[in-house]
C-alpha cells in the first residue's frame, strides 16, 4: 500500500521537476498544484488527516528513498512542508481559493501559523502590496495581524475595509542605535527621519513622507507639525505629534488645531478628513475616553 503512494509521490515530483525547466507562464500554478497532490498523497498513505499529525516516520522514509532514485535530495522537510500546505488549504474552503496566489517560499513563510483567518490576512497583504518573501517574513514577525484590535479583526473577517485608524499598532518602534538620550522631541524626530522607511512601514500601507516641522501659520503666529505624511490608499493627510512624556488633554487640542488648519488649507475635495496620530511615551487612555474626535488617536513608543 505504501509503495503505490510512494510511486505516486515520486510521478508528482518529476513532474514539478518537468515543469521547472520548461518555465512556461502557468509554471507557478501547476508546481503549487503538484505540492498540493503530493501532500495529499502522503496525508493519505498515513492514513488520514487525523492519523498524519501523530508520525512523520512514512515521511522520513519516503523522502530518504525519493533521494536514492532521484538524486535532488528531497529532505523529511520539504516533504512535511507539503504536506503542512494541504493541510493549511485543505480543510478551509475560504483559504483553498488563495493557495495559488503567491509563491512557494510565500507559503512556506505562513505554515507556522494556524488561525485561518490570520493567515488569509497575510496573504491578501501580500497580494495588495506585491511583498516578497522576505518582507512577509518581517511582518509575520512583527506581529502585525496579532497587533490589531478585535474590532479591526472583526472588520477583515466580514470583509469590511477597516478605518486607517485601525490598523496602525499598538506600539511603534523607533531605532535608537547610538542611544541617544531623548530629552526632547526634536531628537525623538531626529531618529524617526534617519530610518523614516522602517518607521512608515510601522504606520502600515501606502503612507509617504511630506515633510517634518511642517510649517502652517494661524493668524499672526507660525506653528510647526513634527510630521506630516500622506496615505495613498485611504486619500488622506495624516498628523504625527511627537511627545516625550505621558499624554495630557492639551496634546489633544494642539493636534486638532493642526488637522483642522490641514483640511482647511491642504487637502483637496476628492480627499478624505485628516487623520492625527499622537506617538507618546506614555498613554493615558482616561483622557483619549473623552476625546470627541474619532480621528485622533495615540500610540506608545519604544527605543529599540
Amino acid at each position: 500500500e505504501e509503495d503505490k503512494y510512494y510511486e505516486q509521490v515520486k510521478e508528482k515530483i518529476i513532474d514539478t521537476e518537468t515543469t521547472i525547466i520548461v518555465k512556461d507562464y502557468s509554471k507557478n500554478r501547476v508546481i503549487l498544484d503538484n505540492y498540493y497532490e503530493i501532500g495529499r498523497l502522503l496525508v493519505e498513505a498515513q492514513g488520514g488527516l487525523e492519523k498524519s499529525k501523530y508520525g512523520n516516520k512514512l515521511i522520513k522514509d519516503f523522502a530518504s528513498r525519493l533521494t536514492k532514485d532521484l538524486g535532488k535530495g528531497y529532505s523529511w522537510r520539504n516533504l512535511y512542508n507539503m504536506k503542512s500546505y494541504y493541510d493549511m488549504f485543505s480543510s478551509n474552503k475560504i483559504l483553498y481559493a488563495l493557495r495559488t496566489k503567491l509563491g512557494w517560499t510565500h507559503y512556506r513563510e505562513l505554515l507556522s501559523l494556524n488561525d485561518p483567518n490570520e493567515i488569509k490576512y497575510y496573504i491578501e497583504l501580500s497580494i495588495k502590496n506585491n511583498l516578497t518573501y522576505r518582507q512577509l517574513h518581517e511582518k509575520i514577525k512583527s506581529n502585525e495581524y496579532k497587533n490589531l484590535s478585535e474590532e479591526t479583526k472583526e472588520k477583515l473577517i466580514d470583509n469590511k475595509k477597516p478605518e486607517l485608524i485601525e490598523l496602525v499598532k499598538d506600539q511603534i518602534v523607533i531605532s535608537n542605535p547610538n542611544n541617544e538620550e531623548v530629552i526632547k522631541e526634536k531628537i525623538l524626530q531626529k531618529l524617526i527621519i534617519e530610518n523614516i522607511p522602517s518607521f512608515l512601514k510601522q504606520l502600515g500601507e501606502d503612507y509617504y513622507f511630506v515633510g517634518n516641522e511642517y510649517p502652517v501659520k494661524i493668524g499672526d503666529r507660525y506653528y510647526k507639525i513634527d510630521l506630516l505624511l500622506y496615505n495613498m490608499e485611504y486619500e488622506c493627510y495624516v498628523v504625527i505629534e511627537l511627545k516625550i512624556g505621558e499624554l495630557k488633554k492639551e496634546h489633544i487640542g494642539q493636534i486638532e488645531l493642526y488637522m483642522n488648519y490641514i483640511d482647511d488649507n491642504k487637502k483637496k475635495i476628492t480627499q478624505n478628513s485628516t487623520i492625527g496620530i499622537i506617538l507618546c511615551h506614555k498613554n493615558n487612555k482616561l483622557i483619549m475616553k473623552y476625546c470627541s474626535n474619532p480621528n485622533i488617536i495615540t500610540r506608545e513608543y519604544v527605543l529599540n
